[in-house]
């Protein structure tokens, strides 16, 4: 990709060099740039927004996520923040039966690691405190254009002109990344649905008792489907409602509106509709994904995140999956160093062979993630005689059967 040449103004706007430049502060970004800076790197984190922060509700964290966060001894204040909620339970959207449930606790004895939920700023902002204590550079107001990877380190161009150089810039600027570019000329994947979110604190939903206040619930239905969960230690209830969108599948280019969102869930359960008034009906999120693609580094670029592998959410493993990067990412830079640097001198990294193995221990497991993801949306939504046949095999599931998570938990 030709970049254009900077001028001499714009050259003396550079700045110094480090060893990791890292593009997006979302939680992918915080995530790399704690592990790498744990790892003994200098790090410098561009983000464009003038602030620092997340947007949405709800974060689910698997124990493949909070075996990590607990590596970097971040697990007590998320578990502090979160709920340790004690099942998952998986209804059916129109008649509200129990179809299946997933032991938590038990989940946590057979993988090591808890799962949590926890508000997505929270954890943001859980990520970003550890950041500032291991002196990662935190840069707002940073738009990068563009990254020149023509020599053997990469210089990262904002809008405005700031460069900055590293030995490799991380890129986690999220589904719609322009770095990607460096790589594919792919375009994110319309699914045809959309998500509707709410986290409503508890004092608000009177009038609805008999919520399962400790517990995951998740009702599927025919090209729909619901989820609750307790947030900030119970005080809160996080909601999203997910449904197909007959105006995406006309390919008008405004679909998903509340419009929308009553007549999908119209033939629901009592127990869904009665939630449906509490969801932020002035915001909404159309869900895409990508084609996984097996090469995520161009030299000294290379991609993380949501930037690599946006996935849909029916596993609930974008975040998740992003911080398995953060780990990948800072393992190989140990498998590839010559020793931690002493204090104040640059660490040694064979740094291609670091991308290289990174790249070769997570796209393969990530694609397989998306892969999955896109099949339990299908499953999840079916209807007619395909609905009667998974309502039946969810049934006759054994609560202790691990043989479709195994794979994906005990990582």
């Amino acid at each position: 990709m030709d970049q254009p040449e900077l001028d001499q103004p714009e050259r003396d706007r550079a700045q110094g060099e480090v060893d990791v430049v890292i593009v997006g502060g979302g939680i992918g970004g915080l995530a790399n740039a704690l592990a790498l800076a744990r790892a003994g790197l200098r790090v410098r984190v561009l983000e464009q927004a003038p602030v620092f922060g997340e947007v949405g509700a709800g974060l689910q964290i698997a124990p493949n996520a909070s075996r990590i966060l607990r590596d970097w001894g971040l697990l007590p204040e998320v578990i502090a923040r979160g709920v340790l909620p004690g099942q998952i339970t998986m209804r059916d959207a129109l008649d509200g039966s129990v179809l299946t449930s997933l032991d938590l606790r038990d989940v946590q004895h057979r993988y090591g690691a808890p799962y949590v939920v926890i508000h997505r700023s929270d954890l943001h902002e859980i990520l970003l405190t550890a950041c500032r204590q291991q002196s990662v550079d935190l840069v707002t107001g940073a738009a990068v254009e563009y990254v020149d990877v023509s020599g053997t380190s990469a210089a990262t161009v904002t809008r405005d002109g700031r460069r900055d150089t590293a030995s490799i810039v991380v890129a986690a600027d999220g589904l719609q990344s322009t770095l990607r570019r460096h790589l594919s000329d792919d375009e994110p994947v319309n699914s045809g649905y959309v998500a509707y979110r709410g986290a409503v604190p508890l004092v608000d939903l009177a009038g609805r008792e008999g919520l399962a206040l400790d517990e995951v619930v998740l009702y599927i239905g025919p090209g729909c489907h619901f989820v609750h969960y307790p947030l900030r230690g119970g005080e809160m209830l996080n909601q999203v409602a997910v449904f197909r969108s007959p105006k995406a599948a006309r390919g008008e280019p405004e679909w998903g509106g509340p419009d929308e969102l009553d007549a999908a869930f119209a033939a629901t359960c009592d127990d869904v509709k009665r939630c449906l008034p509490a969801l932020w009906r002035d915001r909404w999120w159309q869900m895409y994904d990508r084609v996984p693609i097996a090469t995520w580094v161009d030299r000294r670029l290379v991609l993380t995140g949501d930037a690599a592998h946006p996935m849909l959410q029916y596993l609930a493993q974008g975040a998740c999956q992003a911080i398995e990067d953060a780990s990948g990412l800072a393992t190989a830079v140990d498998k590839a160093s010559a020793g931690r640097a002493r204090s104040g001198d640059r660490r040694s990294v064979r740094w291609d062979e670091a991308l290289r193995d990174y790249n070769d221990s997570r796209a393969e497991r990530t694609a397989r993630v998306q892969a999955t993801a896109r099949f339990w949306g299908e499953f999840w939504h079916c209807d007619g005689m395909a609905r009667t046949v998974r309502n039946a095999l969810l049934t006759e599931r054994a609560t202790r059967d691990y043989r479709y998570i195994d794979w994906l938990y005990a990582r």
